[in-house]
């Protein structure tokens, strides 16, 4: 629960709407897909580098392959675009799409199974649904087409506001249960009940932690200490390496080993605008009670 959750790629996302309209225009051919732009709003459209937001769902017959709105918590998927030079690809349709537009791309199975065979002639396994004769079809609607420095910008505002939000947050709890921590550069509250003993703990390191995780309305969402959550073994992972999330990085190398202590971490420093699994919600302030059962130097 407290790794860090990295981003994935995803074929899924969610549905379009208006695909019921008089004259539609016909599919055209294009690199092993058929489309056709069912939506044409005036706008820039997707170029390399872009950073473009979309909803995306795939089928095959009655099947369905992808759904971003199942897959991705609700939110469009969002990612730097690069033009596609394989074939049989739905994202050959992004740079004729501004925000607003929406499309549907069709990909024979067929052509699937004979780029497979190209591709990888090894293949042995597929999935049921591509078989010779099926027909996958995408409903795509672009959300957004931004220049990485605007979306950069954009993130960057968003997370600076939603600190803003959580150290309020915080700040309240902390007069209700008369408690005063300390406050790092980066917005990280701590306080230490138990010193511990020797060299404060350095990036590189090896550490084992006893931790109880819980959010700010007293739910536990994670303990290696509870069996309920199913490992009770020590939790171990090489400090500042970015496996864990960024509040337990730098939480950790402010401790000595047998130190206890207790992190509050702002949702910029944990999970962000993400949910990590169903007790976590996105944008999610976390409380950790830890303890260093050990620390020592990377292998």
């Amino acid at each position: 629960m407290i790794k860090r959750i990295l981003p994935i790629a995803m074929l899924s996302a969610a549905i379009l709407a208006n695909t019921g309209c008089k004259n539609e225009p016909a599919f055209t051919k294009l690199k092993g897909i058929e489309y056709k732009i069912i939506k044409d709003v005036p706008g820039p459209t997707a170029k390399a580098g872009d950073i473009i937001e979309f909803n995306i769902l795939a089928k095959c017959d009655t099947q369905v392959l992808g759904d971003s709105r199942r897959d991705n918590g609700g939110k469009p998927v969002s990612m730097p675009f690069q033009e596609t030079t394989e074939s049989a690809q739905f994202q050959s349709v992004f740079p004729m799409l501004s925000a607003g537009d929406s499309a549907i791309v069709t990909i024979s199975c067929d052509t699937m199974l004979a780029m497979l065979k190209k591709n990888n002639p090894q293949q042995q396994q597929l999935p049921p649904w591509l078989k010779a004769g099926n027909k996958v079809t995408v409903y795509i609607s672009m959300v957004g087409v931004k220049s990485k420095a605007d979306a950069d910008k954009e993130t960057a505002e968003k997370a600076a506001k939603q600190t803003q939000n959580d150290d309020k947050e915080l700040q309240d709890y902390f007069a209700k249960n008369n408690l005063k921590p300390t406050k790092t550069a980066s917005g990280l509250y701590y306080t230490i009940s138990k010193e511990g003993t020797g060299a404060a703990i350095t990036a590189g390191q090896m550490v084992s932690m006893n931790y109880t995780g819980k959010l700010l309305n007293g739910t536990t969402f994670d303990s290696n200490l509870d069996s309920a959550f199913h490992h009770k073994q020590a939790f171990e992972f090489p400090v500042g390496t970015h496996q864990v999330i960024p509040g337990w990085d730098e939480g950790v190398m402010l401790l000595k080993k047998g130190a206890k202590a207790t992190f509050y971490v702002v949702s910029s420093l944990a999970y962000g605008d993400r949910p990590a699994g169903p007790l976590v919600p996105a944008n999610s302030i976390l409380i950790f009670d830890v303890e260093v059962v050990d620390a020592k130097a990377a292998k």
